[in-house]
């Protein structure tokens, strides 16, 4: 084998141990079981592993039974191997595997169910308020 051969060899060895970074988050809720959506795309419910690739803001909707169904606005800020220049070796030259796990959790609020009087008497006051208002069938008056 001669130099420039075992050369190229070693490079492409070399490139084929390059590492990489592996992100993900995980979604906890309190109670767990709620449906997580992630930008609108269901990924399965709490606690539930997300894979992601790019750093930023991302919409998180949780939905169970009997609790309010909220969507949050969450960043995910890049660690300081990723910022320019330090991202091109971990991504590309640093030979081990990098992992970026962020833990999202969220406390989900019960359902409050209105009271059946409380109901009632604002059915009533707007009832009453629509009687006062005139018809839109009714002639205009000059």
């Amino acid at each position: 084998m001669g130099r420039v051969t075992r050369l190229i060899a070693l490079v492409v060895m070399a490139l084929g141990l390059t590492g990489c970074v592996e992100r993900r988050f995980l979604v906890v809720s309190n109670p767990p079981g709620a449906t997580v959506l992630v930008n609108g795309e269901n990924v399965g419910v709490t606690p539930a592993s997300v894979p992601f690739t790019y750093y930023g803001k991302y919409d998180i909707t949780l939905i169970r039974d009997g609790y309010q169904t909220r969507t949050y606005e969450k960043p995910i800020r890049r660690p300081w191997f990723e910022y320019f220049p330090l991202d091109f070796f971990a991504e590309n030259v640093y030979p081990g595997h990098i992992q970026d796990n962020r833990v999202l959790t969220f406390e989900m609020e019960p359902l409050i169910q209105p009271r059946t009087e409380d109901v009632l008497n604002q059915a009533r006051t707007l009832r009453e308020r629509g009687t006062v208002l005139p018809s839109p069938l009714d002639p205009i008056e000059n």
